[in-house]
């Protein structure tokens, strides 16, 4: 149904690791920035929990990760009591100011035709949030006076003890509960932002926001709203979290992640809350709005029957990815940029990379037209928010016609026939090239999810023209400068280089003398010495500064 109602992507938002917004982001992706750490003392501490050996009860043996940093959140300008704070949360509040921030990106804000009970939020959210788990920590106690007693000690050593433990927990009081749960997440942003639309949270594991982005785009489609914000919030990386994927051996212990790479040896997992504003394109396009991308199809599935609830199944993926590509109408062979869900597990990624071959064989007998990456090679697996941060990057890179990188692979994965591939891997930062067999730049993201759930979404540019664009990253910038007359300017009097030496990437003011083999260019001045009607210093650098480099292009 995508196909006949496109559906535009005209807002973006988020905060992930190494970055307080989506510009943040961005300019991590097209840095082919490393943004993992290892993991603050805010989150655990690695000397209490960390163990090399995987076997060892209670224990991780990874300490690496990806971490949203600190931002100020201010309660009394979202109508929070101060004493509110200890039972809400941290990813309730965080989402309040991404969904702001959201608003104002979309242009919704102060607009005339942003409707709020037309506006509805959905959001995905994995498993329990982290307020869950102190909470639960307090009811422990019978346990730890019962161990107490039998250490030998009174039943008062017992009682003061257990007071003691308690207090390095936040309380059980009325507001614990809203508190702590994940779909208040999307109820909170309903109520601050006065919002009359639908508002839930849905859980399918790490496809999660691919899941809500589902929900969002079928309740456009249907008339029920006219934009929605959607997208997915994930802060768990407690020690509870570890435990998860420690136990069953999904991290890497090298503190690597690796997507594609022959020697991953599993995930990191990260922090990260994306969402994304989506309109009509009709009503975009009414309504005079910045749309970065156009949501053509989505594609569903389950894996069905198979050996284990959490292993991936090729079959099961790829039914996911034709429904999208039926959905919206078009072939596979038509997309230039995948991103994957890519964990950086072997298996995992052998696995998703067999299903994507496969219908790439069957769609075209072209080898390597599209490039494909993981973004959880920069910020880790983050989770719920997974799937929300690969759209935003490809909405992003149709946005700004740029095939982004993937880093950390030094030898693809050998089960994997990259050389007879419809796909490579995209190591650098690029320009997106239209290709004259796919005149429509075109991307696809898949997120995938223990319990065997499955989803695609095909995307593709709103407009191939490159003069809107409005760049969100760092570009080369040129600096010019002119003498005030003909005889201050010392290049004028220098003799000419010989041979000629390659092109400087440094400018230098007329005022100092150019470095050696560095090429020097003067204004054509008329004979009176004077310089020529409206020559000014072009570019901008800093008051005072004498030199100015260029900026890297990426």
């Amino acid at each position: 149904m995508a196909a006949r109602n496109p559906i535009a992507i005209v807002g973006v938002a988020g905060l992930f690791p190494m970055a307080r917004t989506y510009r943040d982001f961005w300019q991590n992706v097209v840095d082919a920035a490393d943004c993992i750490e290892d993991v603050p003392a805010s989150r655990w501490r690695i000397e209490d929990y960390y163990d090399p050996d995987p076997g060892a009860p209670d224990k991780t043996y990874c300490t690496r990760g990806g971490f949203v940093p600190d931002v100020e959140f201010s309660p009394l300008e979202w109508g929070l009591p101060p004493n509110q704070l200890e039972v809400t949360t941290v990813v309730q509040m965080l989402s309040l100011m991404v969904a702001r921030d959201l608003l104002a990106d979309a242009g919704a804000t102060g607009s005339s035709w942003y409707d709020p009970a037309r506006t509805g939020v959905v959001l995905g959210v994995a498993g329990p949030t982290t307020l869950a788990h102190p909470l639960a920590a307090r009811l422990s106690t019978p346990v730890l006076k019962a161990v107490v007693r039998s250490c030998g000690l009174s039943e008062q050593d017992a009682e003061e003890i257990a007071a003691r433990y308690v207090e390095a927990f936040p309380p059980w009081e009325e507001n614990s509960f809203p508190g702590l749960l994940g779909n208040v997440i999307a109820g909170r942003v309903a109520n601050r932002l006065d919002l009359g639309g639908m508002n839930m949270t849905v859980d399918a594991a790490c496809a999660s926001s691919l899941s809500a982005v589902h929900i969002a785009v079928n309740e456009l489609i249907s008339g029920r709203a006219d934009m929605m914000i959607t997208g997915g919030c994930d802060t768990e990386n407690s020690i509870f979290g570890y435990m998860c994927f420690s136990k069953t051996q999904a991290l890497s212990r090298s503190g690597r992640i690796r997507p594609f790479d022959d020697d991953a040896d599993g995930t990191l997992v990260g922090e990260g809350i994306g969402m994304l504003a989506l309109k009509r394109l009709a009503d975009a396009e009414r309504d005079g709005d910045r749309v970065y991308a156009v949501i053509r199809g989505i594609g569903a599935s389950s894996d069905g029957r198979y050996k284990s609830i959490y292993a991936p199944r090729a079959e099961g993926q790829a039914l996911a990815l034709r429904r999208a590509y039926q959905d919206a109408g078009v072939s596979p062979a038509s997309i230039g940029l995948f991103e994957a869900h890519a964990t950086g597990t072997r298996v995992g990624d052998r696995t998703e990379l067999t299903a994507l071959d496969e219908l790439l064989r069957e769609a075209t007998s072209e080898k390597r037209f599209a490039a494909i990456g993981s973004v959880k090679s920069q910020i880790g697996h983050t989770k719920g928010a997974a799937g929300a941060a690969g759209l935003i990057k490809l909405a992003l890179s149709l946005y700004h016609k740029t095939l982004p990188p993937t880093i950390n692979v030094e030898r693809p994965n050998t089960t994997v026939d990259f050389a007879n591939a419809g796909f490579y891997i995209n190591a650098t930062t690029r320009p997106w090239i239209a290709d004259p067999r796919r005149p429509v730049r075109r991307a696809a993201a898949s997120a995938m999810g223990f319990g065997g759930t499955n989803f695609h979404v095909v995307v593709e540019e709103a407009s191939a023209d490159r003069a809107a664009i409005r760049t969100h990253h760092r570009t080369a910038k040129a600096y010019v400068w002119h003498a005030p007359t003909r005889r201050h300017c010392s290049a004028c009097s220098a003799p000419a280089p010989s041979p000629r030496p390659a092109r400087s990437r440094r400018t230098t003011p007329a005022s100092a003398s150019p470095p050696p083999g560095t090429r020097t260019r003067c204004w054509p001045w008329p004979s009176n010495g004077s310089p020529p009607t409206g020559s000014r210093r072009r570019g901008r650098t800093r008051p005072g500064s004498t030199t100015a480099a260029a900026r890297s292009p990426v």
